[in-house]
């Protein structure tokens, strides 16, 4: 079976190392500064994925996050879709299925299923607050190696009174 299931954790950002101060008589000792509890590290990442590169289905899930629930504008993913799925972006955008009252959406995990060669369907589910959503996509590699967005659904719109 070629489902996964995924969601690595963003590694903190490395910093430069700090500069030999050259104003410093030579025989002082540099300063230290204190240390404190270091918090737990994020798991390092799987033997065939590059340090520090994201996974194409989490940029994805985060784009899309960021444009259904009008945090970004709907043409910031113009040059990331191919296909109808532009279309039907904007279809969905405009109707802002992921937005949430008081609280930011975020992406809790992110499954996959190769489809074929150069093609993911991707799943992931959005949290806010309370709310648990559905987000579907599909990705496929590019003739210049670049993965696009081929379709986009959202689960099903919740019922209001009236309807």
């Amino acid at each position: 079976m070629n489902k996964v299931m995924s969601r690595t954790p963003h590694p903190r950002p490395r910093h430069r190392p700090p500069r030999h101060d050259t104003r410093r008589p030579a025989g002082a000792p540099p300063r230290t500064p204190a240390r404190r509890a270091s918090p737990p590290q994020p798991p390092r990442p799987a033997a065939g994925e590059a340090a520090g590169r994201s996974r194409p289905t989490d940029v994805f899930a985060d784009r899309l996050l960021a444009v259904l629930s009008g945090q970004r504008p709907v043409h910031w993913m113009l040059r990331h879709t191919a296909g109808r799925a532009y279309d039907d972006l904007a279809g969905l955008a405009a109707r802002r299925p992921l937005r949430a009252r008081g609280t930011r959406p975020v992406v809790r995990d992110i499954g996959y299923y190769v489809a074929g060669e150069g093609a993911l369907e991707v799943f992931a589910r959005i949290a806010a607050g309370d709310q648990l959503r559905a987000l579907a996509f599909r990705l496929e590699l590019g003739q210049d190696l670049r993965w696009r967005c081929t379709a986009v659904e959202t689960g099903p719109r919740a019922r209001t009174a009236a309807s």
